[in-house]
């Protein structure tokens, strides 16, 4: 007899460079506004706010592993589906409180990731001064590609990029993070425990805009592995 009403779900995970064991995905959390220019093209202003953040659901995650065959589709109840290059940490040892001189060793790994934003329904609902879920936190709005192990890669510097049908949309560098990873992770640590398992997506460069289907998106952070997909038709 099974100790469960319902089947269990099934527990999300991502691929690791050269290992075939999997990192399983607990939450993620998503950091707004962290690039100075992004900021400022969506209306706000970078010098005045303290970091915030918002949430995907863990089943969210798309593994882009094998980004030869992927196609993620264009999402249902949108006319303006955006793409928002970002680096992503992994956490592997939890923890609360987290000083910012060894945040860094709570980390697993990083990996190129994008957030899939329907940009309509995220701006209805920032207008109306209510939660964004329906613009971030929807299915398959979290591709990211294989975790590099954290001791193999500087998250301080290097070049982060999106492209488009071939088209360079984003483009900027790590050290341009108004709050860079460790910080990041010692603010998010003074709200909850991070638990392994946790991925953190660090925020998006300018340059963010509409994506459509038949195109191939690809994009990088010096040291990690590429990003690709392409947009499939609407789910």
């Amino acid at each position: 007899m099974s100790e469960f009403v319902i089947e269990k779900p099934v527990i999300p995970s991502v691929a690791v460079e050269g290992e075939t064991a999997r990192f399983p995905v607990r939450r993620i959390f998503c950091v707004g506004r962290n690039y100075a220019a992004h900021a400022r093209e969506m209306g706000k202003d970078p010098e005045r706010e303290p970091p915030f953040f918002f949430t995907k659901p863990a089943d969210a995650v798309v593994d882009a592993a094998d980004s030869d065959s992927l196609s993620i589709p264009y999402p249902p109840e949108t006319e303006n589906f955006h793409h928002e290059i970002e680096l992503t940490i992994a956490i592997g040892t939890g923890g609360t409180n987290i000083r910012q001189d060894n945040a860094l060793d709570h980390v697993y790994g990083y990996a190129t990731s994008v957030d899939l934003t329907r940009r309509d329904l995220q701006l209805a609902a920032r207008d109306k001064g209510r939660p964004w879920d329906w613009g971030k936190a929807f299915d398959l709005s979290a591709p990211l590609a294989p975790i590099r192990k954290g001791t193999d890669f500087d998250p301080t510097s290097g070049r982060i990029w999106l492209e488009v049908a071939g088209e360079m949309r984003q483009e900027a560098d790590l050290s341009e993070l108004i709050w860079p990873v460790a910080d990041v992770i010692s603010i998010i640590s003074q709200s909850m425990t991070l638990k392994p398992g946790d991925l953190i997506m660090t925020g998006t460069p300018a340059g963010v805009g509409a994506i459509r289907p038949g195109q191939k998106v690809r994009g990088g952070v010096d040291g990690l592995a590429d990003i690709e997909f392409t947009i499939g038709e609407r789910a």
